[in-house]
């Protein structure tokens, strides 16, 4: 097993603050403080730092903390994405195809949520790219039968390449250059 990450540490400390809500639609996060004022700077990377847990309930809060500060945080993304780096790269780095999905997907959110996240990446391609091009044509051959993590969008092979794409179109004019270079099989969008 993993050692704990700075995030698990901190929940158990009860220095995060979230709590789990049950309510008819199941699990949901609830927050201690108004988004709006709550510390990104603090915050954003340590839920970051999260991405890499695979235990209950830590991997739930980290994820849904991800969402909801991506979500609500507008102009105080962008002067962050130095300090996601590195935690975005530990958790590719353990190379747990579920760990990788939620992290390609929370890559994908963080381009959606903020205009200018794109170009602000592309310095850190090199950090976070090789982990890609290892897992870039590791898609499920099931034959005829049904697929469902398709659904889910759990097949790592597919979220690469959407992720990367995702990343040419919002990186700018380097964008194109960097990944073919981390990832020389890859094919423009």
């Amino acid at each position: 097993p993993s050692p704990p990450t700075t995030f698990r540490r901190m929940y158990e400390r009860g220095d995060i603050p979230v709590t789990l809500q049950h309510d008819h639609r199941g699990q949901s996060l609830r927050w201690k403080v108004d988004l709006g004022k709550l510390d990104y700077q603090q915050y954003l990377p340590l839920f970051f730092d999260g991405l890499r847990e695979t235990r209950h309930p830590y991997d739930f809060f980290s994820r849904a903390g991800v969402r909801d500060l991506l979500a609500n945080g507008g102009d105080k993304i962008i002067p962050l994405i130095p300090q996601l780096i590195l935690p975005l790269k530990s958790a590719l780095n353990t190379r747990i195809p579920g760990v990788v999905c939620t992290v390609l997907k929370v890559i994908q959110e963080l381009l959606a949520a903020t205009p200018g996240a794109g170009e602000a990446l592309v310095p850190y391609y090199r950090q976070l790219l090789p982990t890609l091009n290892l897992f870039q044509h590791k898609n499920v051959n099931c034959g005829d039968e049904i697929d469902y993590s398709q659904h889910r969008r759990e097949n790592l092979g597919d979220l690469i390449q959407e992720t990367l794409e995702l990343l040419e179109r919002h990186g700018g004019k380097d964008a194109y250059i960097n990944i073919k270079y981390m990832v020389p099989t890859y094919q423009s969008c």
